[in-house]
């Protein structure tokens, strides 16, 4: 997996937790739904804990902008608690839904 294209002195890259009602109300969905449309790599996954999981790399801009929507979330999520990390770049063709 490779990302395309990549300036990496505008980039951002991040792990994201979100913690509150945010399994079985189509997060995971949601959210790559939003990475995509912002043009985002990466994936997003379950956690044992209850909570979601997200690695998202791209234009600074868009990744912020994601981490605005993920206080948000899908329209049934109560969000309680979103925790970004900087993380060093990772390659990914595109966001995907991860078991």
């Amino acid at each position: 997996m490779k990302i395309k294209d990549t300036n990496f002195m505008s980039d951002r890259f991040v792990q994201i937790i979100v913690k509150g009602k945010v399994q079985g109300v189509s997060y995971r969905h949601y959210s790559r739904l939003q990475a995509r449309a912002l043009g985002l790599k990466g994936w997003v996954c379950n956690r044992d804990d209850g909570d979601v999981c997200i690695f998202a790399g791209g234009r600074r801009e868009a990744v912020d902008a994601l981490i605005q929507w993920c206080h948000r979330g899908s329209p049934q999520a109560l969000v309680r608690e979103v925790l970004v990390t900087a993380i060093g770049a990772f390659e990914a063709d595109d966001f995907e839904i991860r078991v």
